[in-house]
């Protein structure tokens, strides 16, 4: 048995590896503009950035997961959303600091790789970053059977992105009195996961193809709605007019919040002042949920918080489509729902 053959026996085919690697070539160019430098597949992506419009440009970099969401895809078998979902949440988590994307590195470990599945992450991949106008310059892959349960692996994506440093938006603006806009969600988006499928296909024993009462689609496919991107929606309102924002994710708007407001402010959420979409309530109803752990587990139908002064709120919110859902107050950097 030859070296190749006895690790393929070990659960790790390193010839499909490759290959899936070299037909993804062009799909991964599809992203690739001027800056990307180099062929797709080395040691390191290049990219050599244009910052000659910029004062003093600074780089802003995250990193993060989607966390088990991916569960819905393994049970769905459909995995170009989560792809979308990957990087859509990454653009977010810059876009509050006023940063655009450049550059996007994804991260597959998987019990053993599947062509078409690996394909469809791919897809999905390039797709939202064809959106965001990012490049995606690399990845890795990584074959672990030991690590994964059959079927299963999972996902992690960095993003590099800029904003020039007088761009920064970073909630020192925050005054009292500023209003706070709420930007739809669309669904759970990538957060609350582990709770959410406990309710509904441990407790309730739900299938994906059940349906719930207000909700078009099947609660599989309502679980897989693609996280949004809303860096093409805030970059139609003047970036001065931003006093803060906050990526709705892990934490709700409890947590979020907090990690922009000034020390001497509290965020006042009126939790009656938008609508919440009927796979929360739903969730909350049959989950018997303290209100206030629901705000801090789930977006609940707001994806994205913005604060803007009161003299800009009307502008703002029609321009944003957005929901008036609070205020700032005076206080110690908390957020207070009221129900």
């Amino acid at each position: 048995m030859t070296r190749r053959k006895a690790y393929a026996a070990a659960g790790v085919d390193v010839d499909l590896g490759n290959q899936l690697k070299r037909d993804i070539h062009r799909l991964v160019r599809t992203t690739h503009g001027p800056q990307v430098l180099g062929k797709t597949g080395g040691f390191g992506g290049l990219f050599a950035p244009n910052f000659r419009d910029m004062r003093t440009p600074v780089l802003v970099a995250s990193v993060d997961g989607i966390g088990t969401k991916l569960k819905i895809a393994f049970a769905m078998d459909q995995h170009d959303t989560v792809g979308a979902d990957l990087v859509n949440h990454c653009v977010n988590d810059i876009a509050v600091l006023g940063a655009r994307p450049l550059f996007f590195l994804d991260y597959i470990g998987a019990e053993k790789l599947v062509a078409r599945v690996f394909q469809e992450l791919l897809r999905g991949f390039a797709r939202a970053c064809r959106a965001a106008k990012c490049a995606l310059i690399g990845g890795e892959t990584a074959q672990m059977p030991d690590m994964y349960r059959p079927g299963e692996y999972d996902l992690a994506g960095c993003i590099v992105g800029i904003v020039d440093r007088k761009d920064v938006i970073d909630g020192r603006r925050i005054k009292l009195g500023d209003v706070i806009l709420g930007l739809s969600s669309n669904g759970l988006h990538t957060n609350g996961y582990s709770l959410a499928r406990k309710i509904l296909f441990d407790d309730l024993r739900l299938k994906l193809s059940s349906r719930i009462p207000g909700v078009k689609r099947t609660l599989g496919e309502e679980l897989l709605r693609v996280h949004k991107n809303y860096q093409p929606l805030l970059a139609k309102i003047p970036r001065a007019m931003i006093r803060g924002l906050a990526h709705i994710t892990g934490g709700g708007l409890v947590d979020n919040l907090p990690r922009v407001l000034p020390k001497n402010c509290d965020a006042v959420i009126e939790t009656r002042s938008w609508r919440v979409p009927p796979i929360f309530k739903f969730i909350a109803e049959k989950g018997n949920i303290d209100r206030a752990e629901l705000y801090q587990v789930f977006n609940m139908g707001i994806g994205m918080a913005v604060i803007v002064s009161e003299s800009d709120a009307t502008k703002a919110r029609k321009t944003l489509r957005a929901h008036v859902i609070g205020r700032i107050d005076r206080g110690t950097g908390k957020t207070i729902l009221v129900f």
